[in-house]
């Protein structure tokens, strides 16, 4: 994969018809000034020295060199790198709901992209932290394993969609269940979970769950989306809704009574999606509030730096454009490289 850093450093390049344009203009004076002097084949026997490809070569050296500076000023990058990161922060495992309940459209402009939205702006804060994403209906699967690279949450948050579980219902208690088994193992620093779900959970029993996670030192924390009152389940690609067996339209409610005793059983704190904002800001103190330890990890950085190479490229035809004379030297007169 290869790419630019600095692309806009490529508009440099609509000078090179300028500079071709000046050079050959100078040159055509050049001819026009020595046509009034005398005869071409006479000037050439006066001046035995005299190039006619010197020059042209010299130039094209230097432009060159300009076109190439300009490439390695937009910083090409290729390939990818393994590097190591050193961070001190705190480990957080995130599981989201993605039960058909989440596309419910309480919260605008679903429950399931205000969930995205909160989680992104989350995970901005977490460039010192290891993050992991889950996701559970009525099963959990890993979508993210533990990593430093919080950069690859967010690209993974984007491919989260409600029905991407096959077995659907709301199992919050597999979820804290699971991720508690992708924490680093024999490391000191604060450990916590948090559930992004509707509270509508049918499986397990989440809140005795979340009670067997704080004493394995994890807290979980619950963010809340939806709405009390609740809302219709739109059917994806149709203009209608999810009914039950008796032909009724099925309304979501946010359970805010199982959402805060799953917090409070955790050790944790909820809070509602409604304010985004607010929401972050909240998550994002109870974070900092958790013991820090040093971590270090291998990742593969996507670019590797590639403008080096091009600058010795641009070295070496400075250098022979530098070593080249506009004249034929008399000692190589029979060499007729140009």
């Amino acid at each position: 994969m290869f790419r630019f850093a600095h692309p806009e450093y490529l508009y440099l390049l609509s000078i090179v018809p300028v500079l071709i344009g000046m050079f050959y203009y100078s040159v055509y004076k050049r001819s026009q000034r020595l046509k009034k002097i005398g005869d071409k084949q006479l000037l050439a026997q006066l001046m035995p020295e005299a190039s006619h490809l010197r020059p042209r070569v010299k130039f094209y050296l230097l432009l060159s060199a300009i076109i190439l500076s300009i490439f390695a000023l937009a910083g090409p990058q290729f390939g990818t790198k393994l590097q190591k990161v050193k961070r001190s922060g705190v480990e957080l495992m995130v599981a989201v709901d993605v039960s058909n309940s989440m596309l419910a459209q309480d919260l605008t402009p679903s429950r399931m992209q205000r969930a995205k939205q909160v989680l992104s702006r989350l995970i901005d804060q977490l460039q010192n932290d290891k993050v992991g994403l889950l996701v559970f209906a009525g099963d959990s699967y890993v979508q993210m394993p533990m990593t430093t690279d919080v950069s690859s949450a967010k690209m993974f948050l984007q491919s989260i969609h409600p029905g991407m579980v096959p077995i659907q219902g709301t199992a919050i208690g597999s979820a804290i269940r699971m991720s508690m088994g992708l924490f680093t193992p024999d490391t000191q620093a604060g450990k916590s979970i948090i559930i992004i779900t509707d509270g509508e959970n049918h499986e397990d029993d989440a809140v005795a769950m979340a009670k067997t996670a704080l004493e394995n030192g994890v807290s979980v924390h619950v963010l809340g989306v939806g709405t009390p009152q609740g809302s219709p389940i739109p059917i994806e690609g149709t203009g209608s809704f999810r009914r039950d067996k008796e032909g009724n339209v099925v309304v979501t409610k946010l359970n805010e009574t199982m959402c805060q005793e799953i917090a409070q059983a955790g050790g944790g704190m909820y809070v509602r999606a409604d304010n985004a904002g607010a929401a972050v800001r909240a998550l994002s103190g109870e974070l900092d509030k958790m013991t820090k330890t040093d971590m270090e990890e291998m990742i593969y950085s996507e670019y590797n730096e590639q403008y080096a190479v091009i600058g010795w490229i641009v070295f070496v035809l400075l250098l022979l454009e530098v070593a080249l004379s506009e004249r034929k030297n008399p000692l190589f007169k029979n060499i007729k490289l140009f």
